[in-house]
């Protein structure tokens, strides 16, 4: 079975710093270009962050400066460094292959909350 599940978030203040983790399992996702979304209440999910297999990053103007994707292709795995959180930031992140769709499934996300 082919799955991404996320984990590392919690609550945090805001300028605080949180990392995310996305492990994958499966296949191998090393030549990927994998992704960051995050889905706040009420609202679309949105891309956050890309990494390309080579290690070439583009992030959402949002985030830009504060967030820096990375990943692990011995380990398969992706990451998400998320520095000087805002109160904006606080959403369900998730990981997934970027631009194929639905493929794999979206799974449970990791809850980010940034809160005073």
């Amino acid at each position: 079975q082919v799955q991404l599940v996320e984990s590392g978030g919690g609550l945090v203040q805001p300028g605080g710093s949180l990392r995310l983790s996305c492990a994958a399992s499966g296949r191998d996702f090393s030549l990927y270009v994998m992704g960051w979304y995050r889905q706040a209440p009420g609202k679309q999910r949105e891309l956050v962050a890309t990494i390309t297999s080579g290690g070439t990053t583009n992030y959402a103007d949002s985030v830009r400066g504060r967030f820096t994707i990375s990943r692990d292709n011995a380990k398969n795995t992706v990451s998400l460094q998320m520095s000087s959180l805002k109160l904006e930031d606080t959403a369900v992140y998730y990981c997934k292959v970027h631009k194929t769709g639905n493929w794999p499934a979206w799974g449970q996300g990791t809850q980010v909350t940034v809160s005073s």
